[in-house]
């Protein structure tokens, strides 16, 4: 072993006389630094991009978030309250009323969810930070509008020229003789204005659960479902079983991911397509290896007979060429990462790339992401280098 390996380090670092096999050899290398390069620079800042998108939704879902199997409301006694306060893991608990509404502001008109949200929403999530014009509301007849949907009224904070109308409609079966009759409505005045994104602002508003429940006409003990912050050190799966278990009928009880599932899908598919697509990047540099070494083989045969003369097997003679393969891709793998850990470290600290004149593209460095690349060119150089190998038998023929 210590034989080819000696051998195959004099064979990679050494010129050969002819100047077409160090080309070769050099332009094999770089493909190799590149492949390594490129694939990781790309998953890092796909990473970068993924935590960027996931930060918005973030904001606005809770850790844990309890809805009906069946129908739009589920009933949570006090007795039931009291048995979610005592389950370890749970820090915090808000309950809300949604439902969707027609709004109105003077000749506009669009449709949206209401949300009637109680006074621990804004602990068990982050919406306050969301909120960039304005404030929170403090009051019943009070609202906090999405950007898209205030643009789409045309209402501003505290307008004094109108108030917002909201018109939902009411349950029931058989003719409807008027408006009124039709719909339950009531008027409220924003103060203040949330951006997280395009999707959800323009699907919520925000309102008092008290003041939303009276127009939603809902009873004392019945809500639309419950939203839960954990505690730090909380088991997710043990505290959803036990979070199921309160409630006398079916409900719902879903993580941030189940919440997303349809984002979290697509982001999985795109990863794995860049990780396919980039894989055939380093599998067409690979195939430059497989040339390089043939190339050397052959410029080798002289050496090949003597050594196979002075008693080397041909195993030991494949293994000389194999290790100058693997120390190849090793070698120009690791340069490509390190380089590439170097361009995503300046990027995060100095944002050299930009995606707008003030947001810099987002990249973050994962072990994961290190560990595939490693494996990535290890396995698929081990392959290159074997292939390569087996011309030496053709050598001695």
């Amino acid at each position: 072993m210590k034989f080819s390996s000696y051998i195959a380090k004099r064979y990679l670092f050494s010129k050969s006389e002819r100047n077409a096999i160090n080309w070769i050899t050099g332009i094999a290398a770089l493909g190799v630094i590149a492949g390594a390069f490129s694939l990781f620079v790309v998953m890092s800042t796909f990473a970068g991009l993924k935590e960027f998108s996931l930060q918005f939704s973030n904001e606005f879902d809770p850790d844990l978030k309890v809805t009906p199997k069946l129908g739009k409301t589920l009933q949570f006694s006090n007795k039931e309250e009291e048995k979610l306060k005592a389950i370890t893991g749970v820090s915090l608990y808000s309950k809300f009323v949604e439902e969707r509404s027609l709004v109105k502001f003077k000749n506009n008109t669009t449709a949206a969810f209401i949300k009637g949200v109680d006074a621990n929403f804004l602990d068990v999530s982050q919406m306050q930070r969301a909120v960039d014009l304005g404030d929170w509301f403090t009051k019943e007849y009070q609202v906090v509008l999405g950007n898209q949907i205030a643009r789409t009224l045309g209402t501003g904070i505290n307008d004094p020229t109108g108030v917002i109308t909201f018109m939902v409609p009411k349950p029931g079966k058989g003719q409807v003789s008027s408006l009124d009759g039709a719909f339950r409505t009531t008027n409220a005045m924003a103060t203040g204005f949330y951006r997280i994104s395009e999707e959800l602002d323009g699907k919520y508003m925000f309102a008092d659960i008290d003041f939303t429940k009276d127009y939603l006409g809902l009873e004392e003990d019945e809500f639309s479902g419950i939203e839960i912050k954990l505690a730090p050190d909380a088991n997710l799966s043990e505290v959803k079983e036990q979070v199921a278990a309160v409630f006398d009928e079916a409900v719902f009880v879903k993580d941030r991911v189940q919440l997303n599932d349809q984002l979290y899908k697509m982001l999985n598919t795109e990863y794995l397509a860049v990780y396919f697509i980039f894989t055939l990047v380093i599998i067409v540099a690979l195939f430059n290896v497989i040339g390089s070494l043939i190339m050397a083989i052959l410029d080798k045969r002289k050496d090949i007979k003597t050594l196979s003369n002075l008693g080397a097997t041909n195993a030991q003679l494949k293994n000389i060429f194999f290790k100058q393969g693997v120390y190849m891709t090793l070698i120009g793998g690791g340069i490509g990462l390190v380089l590439a850990l170097l361009l995503v470290v300046c990027q995060m600290q100095f944002g050299w790339f930009l995606i707008t004149p003030s947001l810099p593209y987002p990249v973050k460095i994962e072990i994961s992401n290190l560990l595939i690349v490693g494996a990535t060119i290890s396995v698929l150089g081990i392959l290159a280098s074997w292939v390569a190998a087996q011309r030496v038998e053709k050598v001695l023929m």
